[in-house]
């Protein structure tokens, strides 16, 4: 055997392996875990030159997948102001103005991370109250699920959206009773203009919102400061343990500033991207998802799938649901035509491509599963592995359907009312009694033999993996009629690393600590089987390797 390059002994393996599910050591030779074993039998591999890394006890998996991410909104979302755990005008009003003073330069002050209940419970979010908050410059809030902005009135004027406007379907410019816009802008169809006054411009999210790429395009100053933020991005995901990512938002742009970082060796994180179809465009822009695909197939960076959006999300009543939200005539927002879903899906499956859909509603996720099954019927039954994501709200007769159709449900343990980051009592007033037991309902999900992939939707959630390793584990007690979805470790590790490995078609190569598979290893700084559940999330990652090189290291 080849003398390796590393080897890590004294650790306590998760191989994810099946047919060897535990070790000590491990062995990486150029790029490509070689052996897997005792600690002698690895320790005596090693030759003058081989990297000796003792993991001290600590648990020794693959590296993390996170399988939900908005890798250039993150990473530009790390320079605005984080609001998380701010409530009421007054705390509210010593940040931003402290913020606005070491901002002056910024043609918006923009800050994120905004609960919807910012001002305290029950009080809403209006420019009339942001102008209190900061009067003499345009300022705005972007609410944590990345589906509300709420902007003063300066902003208001300066984007043109005072007096309301035109918007995509599925986006509102909430009115105010004296005519002109509340503040509340819902959606990005609603809230674009805010972007494209922000720091980055919009480019950040514009994979998102237009699914295009900027127009215009972007100058040589401002390619630098996206690749900046992107590297900046990539090193935090590596510092917790992380080695791959699935993008959920995508265009050229995103793809050509990852390659050229992959060029100059900065693409720390194996990253694969989509191609986003919005619901006001061709059939004919799949021919984009097909050059996307062509142009990027590597370890590194790829592009293989669909993202599209079915509904918004329940705390701002945009989430679609089979019936009225309660105490009112409103149903949510549907992004799609059920009709206009059901083509794009059968076009996607037809090419190939893997589809991922935002759902988060009763009736979104119902809608969704029809059109894969309308794709399934027009294409014939095949290895998709379509996506369904967040499946916050669930109807009963649903629940198989996920199975019968091959169907994966991708799920954010943090953002669930017991996933311990939103307050507990966000969402119940916005859902009826007997929805709340398939709220959430990711054991329930698992049970029916579903596969379960699980992930952060970072910046929604921090990208930290551990936080929501915890919160699968040891989710927050809740009152009746909630119910305990609480997952075992070694699922959630699972669905974390080979279950994100097997969602993009790689389980042959990566997902496991197994001799042949990539290198792509986490380190991390606790016995993660010995810590009491609740303490979870102080466990951290001490070294991170993606294909046999070292990304982070504590």
């Amino acid at each position: 055997m080849t003398t390796p390059d590393t080897i890590i002994t004294g650790g306590r393996l998760l191989t994810m392996d099946p047919a060897a599910p535990q070790a000590e050591a491990l062995a990486i030779t150029g790029g490509t875990i070689t052996a897997v074993g005792g600690n002698a039998e690895i320790a005596a591999l090693a030759g003058p030159t081989t990297r000796r890394v003792d993991a001290a006890g600590g648990t020794v998996l693959p590296g993390f997948i996170d399988s939900h991410v908005h890798l250039f909104g993150g990473s530009a979302e790390l320079e605005y102001l984080d609001l998380h755990g701010i409530q009421g005008e007054d705390r509210l009003t010593a940040k931003i103005r402290e913020w606005a003073a070491a901002c002056p330069d910024d043609e918006i002050v923009f800050a994120v991370q905004a609960d919807y209940m910012i001002l305290g419970p029950g009080i809403l979010t209006t420019r009339q109250a942001l102008d209190r908050v900061l009067p003499d410059r345009p300022f705005a809030l972007f609410s944590p699920d990345h589906h509300t902005i709420w902007a003063n009135t300066r902003a208001l004027e300066l984007t043109g959206l005072l007096h309301g406007g035109a918007v995509d379907q599925g986006a509102e410019i909430v009115m105010g009773d004296d005519g002109l816009a509340s503040g509340e802008l819902r959606e990005a169809g609603a809230y674009a203009p805010v972007l494209m006054r922000t720091r980055y411009g919009g480019r950040e999210l514009m994979g998102m919102v237009t699914g295009a790429d900027p127009v215009p395009a972007p100058t040589s100053a401002q390619r630098a400061l996206d690749r900046k933020a992107l590297v900046a991005g990539l090193k935090h995901c590596a510092s917790h343990g992380i080695t791959g990512l699935h993008n959920m938002d995508g265009n050229f742009y995103t793809l050509e500033l990852l390659d050229a970082l992959l060029a100059e060796g900065d693409l720390l994180c194996r990253t694969e991207v989509p191609f986003h179809f919005k619901s006001f465009d061709s059939l004919d822009r799949f021919e984009e998802a097909e050059e996307m695909r062509r142009r990027w197939q590597g370890d590194m960076l790829w592009c293989a799938r669909v993202k599209m959006f079915m509904d918004g999300v329940v705390e701002s009543g945009t989430a679609l649901m089979l019936r009225p939200y309660p105490g009112t005539d409103h149903i949510g927002d549907a992004v799609f035509d059920p009709e206009v879903f059901d083509a794009a899906c059968i076009r996607a499956d037809a090419l190939g491509l893997q589809i991922a859909t935002h759902a988060i509603g009763d009736l979104a996720v119902r809608r969704t599963l029809d059109g894969y099954e309308k794709a399934r019927q027009a294409n014939g039954p095949r290895d998709s592995r379509h996506r369904i994501e967040h499946i916050e709200v669930l109807h009963p007769d649903d629940l198989p359907r996920f199975r019968q159709l091959g169907v994966v449900a991708s799920i954010q343990p943090r953002h669930a009312p017991f996933g311990g980051f939103f307050p507990p009592d966000g969402v119940r007033r916005m859902l009826h009694d007997d929805q709340i037991p398939l709220a959430y309902a990711w054991q329930d999900i698992r049970a029916t033999g579903t596969p379960v992939i699980f992930s952060t939707d970072w910046p929604v959630i921090p990208v930290d993996v551990m936080p929501s390793v915890k919160a699968a584990v040891a989710p927050v007690d809740m009152p009746a009629p909630w119910r305990s979805q609480r997952q075992t470790l070694s699922d959630t590790l699972r669905s974390y690393t080979a279950g994100n490995a097997w969602v993009e078609f790689n389980e042959t190569r990566k997902g496991m600590l197994k001799p042949g598979m990539m290198a792509d290893v986490a380190v991390m700084s606790h016995d993660l089987e010995a810590m009491d559940p609740a303490a979870l999330d102080t466990a951290r990652a001490n070294l991170t390797i993606c294909g046999g090189r070292v990304t982070w290291e504590a």
